[in-house]
């Protein structure tokens, strides 16, 4: 039986040992799905356009409808004229009142001057349950979140477990307000790019020129303003 060298020995011995912490880093430095998990609450909690229905609900209140009531289908159908598409849908509660209010709903629509077929479609309506509204909706672009608020899948104390201890943005972080945001823009078509430039005010450029050829500043005296405006109102 062959013997190995001591100084041999001890060299392989050192490139098995070498080997077994490299491949103990490799393992320790192996990616997992939770080391991808995005930071940034807009990554999290993204915004996203897609079309969803938007509801009025209209209730009885006699023959007529109340200046409140008539207000908001005005606004409801000029939002429709200009974000709305396909039909607007007049889900009618059967019975003696619905006719009444969908017949006051169409006045208001049409005293807002926009154009649309309205689709009337009946439900039985039960008394016990309160009272039944004609409900209008149209389908519009819209933005929302597509995640779900209100979510803890960690503990955020951290009591029961090491997740606090990374000092990492829990995962609700945000949500509301890309919630709130999503359902505040006006044209959700903003959220994916700017718009194009309105036209120039040309007197304004034009003396802004002149004052600068003039060698004086172009920018808006807005203190010498107040002051006019306030001994004109005196």
């Amino acid at each position: 039986m062959s013997r190995v060298p001591l100084p041999k020995f001890w060299s392989l011995a050192g490139i098995a040992l070498l080997g077994l912490g490299l491949s103990a880093c490799a393992s320790a430095m192996k990616p997992t799905q939770k080391a991808f998990a995005p930071d940034e609450y807009d990554m999290r909690h993204p915004i996203k356009l897609a079309h969803g229905e938007r509801h009025l609900d209209v209730f009885a209140n006699g023959r007529q409808l109340d200046r409140r009531q008539h207000e908001d289908i005005v606004a409801f159908a000029r939002e429709y004229a200009a974000h709305g598409s396909g039909p607007m849908v007049a889900a009618v509660p059967q019975g003696p009142d619905g006719h009444y209010t969908l017949g006051a709903v169409r006045h208001a629509l049409g005293a807002s001057g926009a154009r649309m077929g309205l689709q009337v479609v009946p439900y039985p309506a039960d008394p016990a349950m309160g009272a039944a509204p004609v409900r209008l909706t149209f389908k519009r672009l819209q933005a929302k979140v597509a995640s779900q608020c209100g979510l803890w899948p960690q503990d955020v104390g951290s009591g029961g477990s090491t997740d606090g201890w990374h000092n990492r943005p829990y995962h609700n972080l945000g949500c509301s307000y890309q919630t709130m945001l999503a359902a505040q823009v006006a044209n959700p078509v903003d959220l994916v790019r700017p718009r194009t430039e309105g036209a120039i005010d040309v007197k304004k450029r034009t003396a802004d020129i002149e004052a600068l050829r003039k060698g004086e500043d172009p920018s808006t005296k807005w203190a010498k303003d107040d002051v006019k405006i306030k001994e004109a109102q005196q």
